[in-house]
């Protein structure tokens, strides 16, 4: 297959690293053609094709093969499609393997995965400075974040509204070791040149956090457009009220792509030991100083941490954000493994049931 050419998908962050990978797609794929997903719905997605805008579905053999929620195109993916003739339709037949892609476990007590946004360079993590202002909530944002693979960087937003935003500033740092934090308010036009090393031509960037932290409002600023309806924040709490409704993905003048994302009451994390290391790093550095390799970290002689949270070097809160998040990976780890034994188990005895023939997804590459 040829090296893709056309400025449409470029423009959309089509590179050399996709042509790479087109190469090594299976024979029974090469007649299809690259596609990006740009925005999801219920059951249908906007997809940009090297023809432009089309509406897309999946086939109905990639929905008999799809296993979980994340086997489906997600945000941000790209997918081989068949461009329909003489329609702005296209189905989709298989997602090229994602780059990086931020991942939490779904809404309610169902035990699966849901892909937030997929093969992003940046993750904004948007937290307002005013009432809403949770210093362990972005720490949960940086676990998910460095697990996805893409860099994260915390923007601090609404930052006319507080009295002393330096000493927060510095909290956040302190809670995200090498993680980038900048203030912005599009009220007052503060921080945009700082955000201009990110929004670079073909660079993919997610807006995450609460609702009413204002990452609406950031798209339309930095886009000098009204690209999203906003709304304001209830007086009473400073909470705000859902104005994304599904993900989407924006190309602004500047060549840079913006990935807008409904608000979350809660991130609940999802198979995340990698990112919750890297994201207290700090901590895992300083258990690493213990005496006894086997410490509680409690009141151990010789413990690291302990001694460290008794001089101030170290936050208890952020050292209590830590064994939390350990004890909630842990135990979401439990829940899925009961659950696949489950699944496997119904499979095994079931005699109609023939969910067992089918692959956890198509194989869309040739193999080395």
């Amino acid at each position: 297959m040829n090296n893709i050419e056309n400025r449409q998908l470029q423009a959309y962050g089509w590179n050399d690293y996709w042509d790479t990978l087109l190469s090594q797609v299976k024979p029974e794929f090469q007649r299809l053609s690259p596609a990006r997903v740009i925005a999801q719905f219920s059951h249908s997605y906007k997809i940009i094709t090297e023809l432009g805008e089309h509406s897309a579905g999946v086939t109905g053999k990639f929905e008999f093969n799809a296993v979980k929620r994340s086997d489906y195109p997600a945000v941000g993916d790209w997918v081989m499609v068949e461009m329909l003739p003489n329609e702005s339709r296209s189905v989709i037949h298989a997602v090229l393997p994602r780059r990086t892609s931020m991942v939490r476990k779904a809404a309610g007590n169902v035990v699966e995965d849901q892909v937030i946004g997929a093969n992003l360079d940046y993750l904004f993590i948007v937290n307002a400075l005013n009432q809403d202002f949770n210093l362990r909530k972005i720490e949960r944002y940086l676990v998910a974040a460095w697990e996805s693979g893409a860099q994260p960087v915390v923007l601090l937003t609404k930052a006319d509204l507080c009295e002393d935003p330096s000493k927060l500033a510095l909290d956040v740092e302190n809670a995200a070791p090498g993680v980038p934090v900048h203030f912005i308010s599009a009220h007052f036009n503060q921080g945009r040149d700082e955000l201009l090393p990110y929004l670079q031509p073909g660079s993919t960037i997610a807006v995450t956090g609460s609702s009413g932290v204002g990452k609406s409002t950031l798209l339309n600023w930095l886009a000098d457009n009204e690209l999203q309806r906003i709304q304001g924040i209830r007086e009473s709490d400073a909470r705000g009220r859902h104005t994304t409704t599904h993900r989407e993905l924006f190309l602004l003048a500047n060549g840079a792509l913006i990935m807008d994302t409904p608000g979350m009451r809660e991130l609940q994390l999802w198979d995340a030991q990698d990112g919750w290391q890297h994201a207290f790093s700090d901590i895992e550095e300083l258990a690493a100083h213990c005496r006894y390799r086997d410490c509680k970290h409690e009141s151990d002689q010789g413990c690291a941490i302990f001694e460290a949270m008794n001089t101030g070097e170290l936050d208890p809160k952020r050292f209590a954000n830590y064994k939390k998040t350990e004890k909630e990976l842990a135990h979401l780890a439990r829940k899925e493994n009961a659950n696949n034994n489950k699944n496997n188990k119904k499979t095994n005895n079931s005699k109609t049931n023939k969910s067992h023939l089918r692959p956890n997804r198509v194989t869309l590459l040739r193999d080395e």
